[in-house]
């Protein structure tokens, strides 16, 4: 075997599955993944387990316990069988063809270590490439070479991953990834300095995922004093090969504080506290491991070296402002000419938003929490359940709703409410403690201290959500992904349906949040409504004794303008005949009415329930579904009973435009039909119904429904409202 790729995981199912496909795109036996669970707590484990059970070259280890990325590498790394190991992270991923073009190079040269080029991709969707591309120019002839030949080579970024190193050549150096922070560097350095055949590739072979969130390069702490050990590690291993690596040593201590020096320039890494304590290690590091000899370089790094060779935390600040104030003025002079003239709000406006501030230096309302759904457009979804919930666990927690004047009439009996714009509605929503929603809140709102936010979502994401959107420019035209963080940010806790929505949301949203796999509340209803309440909902609903109710429930394509039906409604129901019923609940954006007069429906066979306030009404009193790729279909699939039929005939036109998470038509709730013929059939032949749809339905109801008991709301509100 030629290459073993190494993965360790931790807190990575949102990103794992695309780099291990990424990795086993490559078709060739040459390969092993090799895939570490470093007792991760969320489902990465069973991702694994679910490669290996699907593909033979993968194998997976268990950690007992969480043994941290350097140790849970060693681990994999004495498991390879490979001629070559390559170390990538697991939320990192691979360009097409880069496994290819890397063991092509490896068995052309057969080095002691291979670099190749990588990118940085960003949260926000920007892509740059290294910006040392020029250590790939000029190589020599026999592709081969070492670091005394070409010492410009150390300028190349020493992480491990953009780097594939022959296996036995790393076990005789002895070394082994260190533990904590900068675990990586203590391996390359070295590696890179006794290397006999290194040799490059000019060519992108790795995406450096650059989280919003998460990443150690993103932590404020302490923990990035343990740079300082590593970098122990690395001289104590020239000092152990003396006059081999002697000619390196300048070029180490360089290497060293360019580092040093970024690590405690950022303002998201040493915290302000720790800064003169980091200056000082810096001090220390200098005269233990300055070269005999040595002289500074010319310019700002000279500088800096020069002040820490004297000690001087005071100019070294100074001098670091000086700086950062220069740069500043550069981008501040270019942003005057680029700002358009600022847009003045009404005198309104200006008014309500300073009452509301005012209302936020007034004491917050302990028990005193706020509740909307769907943009304030009524009372339904997770915020429902999840209030009726509290009115019975948490009675003096007092909730309150935010809805639009059309929004008033969903409201139950004794259910109290402020209009969204009031003075009301302000002085709410600067005195509450607790936020429920199922989508955001405005933009103005502060989070204050002591607030908490409890975002539900409204459905498990099918089609890409987030700032996986970013991808797909029809989907995500118009929106402002920084104003969606920033909303997204003051989140504490985000409800997920099931494991592909844990997976989608880390990704999508990745913010500081609890998440809460409990299932959805909106569906507790579905689990424990009984016969009766489902009698008086179809009576309610005028749906005739004796028909069969099928509710059609599309969703919206961001490649449309206005409601344009998939299927002509009305040469189904004909084809269905008139034992059927249609309850047609078209997504909110769309207007039935002027379909319903255009297309010329059967008004006695079609009911339009699209205003109807409560969708789990809707999914109680059908007999089946039929729908694309909405995500009623998560919610139906609780209703064990009923089948779920998938009308995708634009299933590539809408993954194209939209993003999916998965082949929707070869992992269906159902059955599956591409045009109306297809669609009669289902139904005429009983097809919906039998063995091998309710086999799909069960395993799609296994997969994706695996915490929808009947208690979720409960579970919501015992760990927000109640603290448990």
């Amino acid at each position: 075997m030629l290459l073993s790729v190494i993965v360790p995981a931790y807190n990575v199912a949102g990103y794992l599955r695309e780099c291990f496909d990424s990795v086993l795109a490559h078709q060739g036996d040459d390969i092993e993944l090799i895939t570490i669970d470093d007792r991760s707590p969320d489902g990465s484990g069973a991702i694994m387990d679910e490669y290996a059970a699907s593909d033979p070259r993968v194998r997976v280890r268990h950690l007992e316990k969480n043994v941290g990325l350097g140790e849970a590498r060693n681990i994999g790394l004495e498991m390879a069988q490979g001629e070559y190991v390559w170390f990538v992270d697991g939320d990192d991923w691979l360009p097409d063809g880069s496994i290819q073009a890397i063991t092509r190079r490896l068995r052309e040269t057969r080095p002691d270590m291979l670099g190749f080029d990588h990118s940085r991709v960003y949260w926000d969707g920007r892509v740059t490439r290294s910006a040392h591309r020029k250590v790939f120019k000029n190589l020599p002839e026999s592709g081969v070479f070492t670091m005394r030949e070409r010492p410009s080579v150390m300028d190349f970024l020493m992480i491990v991953c953009n780097k594939a190193i022959r296996r036995e050549f790393l076990l005789d150096l002895g070394l082994r990834f260190g533990g904590g922070y900068y675990e990586d560097i203590n391996v390359t350095y070295p590696v890179l300095m006794a290397a006999e055949r290194i040799t490059l590739l000019d060519r992108v072979c790795y995406f450096y995922r650059q989280r919003r969130r998460g990443s150690i390069t993103k932590t404020v702490g302490e923990r990035h004093f343990e740079v300082f050990p590593q970098y122990d590690k690395i001289f104590a291993f020239m000092d152990e090969r003396g006059a081999e690596v002697d000619e390196f040593r300048k070029a180490m201590f360089n290497r060293m504080f360019w580092h040093l020096f970024i690590i405690f320039g950022h303002a998201d890494r040493v915290h302000r506290r720790d800064r003169r304590e980091f200056f000082n290690r810096m001090v220390e590091g200098h005269r233990k491991y300055r070269p005999a000899g040595y002289r500074p370089p010319g310019g700002v790094q000279g500088v800096r070296l020069r002040l820490v060779e004297r000690g001087s935390y005071p100019l070294f600040v100074a001098f670091r402002r000086f700086n950062l104030v220069r740069v500043s003025l550069g981008k501040a002079s270019a942003a005057v000419r680029r700002t358009p003239r600022r847009v003045v709000a009404d005198a309104k406006a200006r008014y309500r938003r300073l009452y509301y501030r005012i209302q936020c230096r007034l004491p917050m309302d302990q028990k005193l929490a706020v509740y909307s759904a769907y943009w304030n457009r009524g009372y339904a979804c997770n915020p429902a359940a999840i209030h009726e919930k509290a009115r019975e666990l948490a009675p003096d927690v007092r909730g309150v709703w935010v809805v639009k004047k059309s929004g008033v009439k969903t409201l139950p009996p004794g259910v109290d409410h402020v209009v969204a714009g009031s003075l009301p509605y302000y002085r709410l929503m600067a005195r509450a403690k607790y936020f429920v929603n199922n989508a955001n809140f405005p933009n103005f709102l502060i989070k204050r201290p002591g607030a908490v936010h409890l975002q539900t979502m409204h459905g498990t994401p099918l089609k890409a959500m987030g700032l996986d959107q970013i991808k797909y420019p029809v989907a995500a035209k118009g929106t402002d992904f920084d104003d969606f963080l920033r909303r997204s940010d003051r989140w504490d806790y985000l409800i997920s349906s099931n494991p592909l929505s844990s997976e989608a949301w880390q990704r999508a949203v990745p913010c500081d949040y609890e998440l809460l796999e409990i299932g959805y509340p909106r569906n507790d209803r579905l689990v424990n409504a009984t016969d009766q309440e489902v009698a008086g909902l179809r009576a309610d609903l005028g749906i005739p004794e004796g028909s069969t109710a099928i509710l059609y429930a599309p969703t919206h394509r961001d490649y449309q303008h206005g409601f344009e039906p998939m299927l002509d409604i009305g040469r189904v129901m004909t084809g269905l005949g008139p034992d059927h019923v249609l309850l047609l609940r078209a997504h909110y954006f769309y207007n039935v009415k002027d379909a319903a007069e255009r297309y010329g429906w059967p008004a006695d066979r079609i009911i339009d329930v699209s205003a109807h306030p409560t969708v789990e009404d809707l999914c109680l009193a059908s007999d089946a579904l039929i729908t694309d790729y909405s995500s009623i279909m998560f919610d139906y699939a609780n209703l064990d009973d009923r089948p779920i039929v998938i009308y995708a005939n634009d299933w590539d036109t809408y993954r194209r435009t939209r993003g999916v998470y998965f082949d929707l038509p070869a992992a269906p709730p159902g059955a599956v039909a591409t045009d109306e013929n297809e669609l009669i059939e289902v139904f005429r032949n009983r097809t919906a119904w039998d063995g091998e749809a309710a086999k799909h339905r069960a395993e799609f109801r296994r997969r994706y429904c695996p915490w929808d008991d009947g208690q979720a709301a409960e579970r919501a509100v015992r760990r927000v409202f109640l603290g448990r």
